[in-house]
């Protein structure tokens, strides 16, 4: 296991992202924690959230597809 997937900044908040949001790069979509750091991930690419592939506090490895963007939009 190299982290763990959070969907959200903290159990009250919404999701960073849903299906359908637009996303930029720099949009943060995800948070990986690993080793009790906390890393707010970007999307890298700008487009359409069309799925999310894993569930809130997942252990995740590198490599791991955590989402689908549509980028021809």
């Amino acid at each position: 296991m190299v982290g763990t997937f959070y969907s959200k900044p903290n159990p009250e908040s919404p999701a960073f992202v849903n299906v359908g949001d637009s996303v930029n790069a720099e949009t943060t979509i995800c948070i990986i924690e690993a080793m009790k750091v906390f890393n707010e991930i970007p999307a890298g690419v700008s487009g359409k959230v069309v799925a999310v592939l894993v569930d809130n506090e997942e252990p995740v490895e590198f490599g791991k597809r955590l989402f689908k963007i549509d980028t021809s939009q």
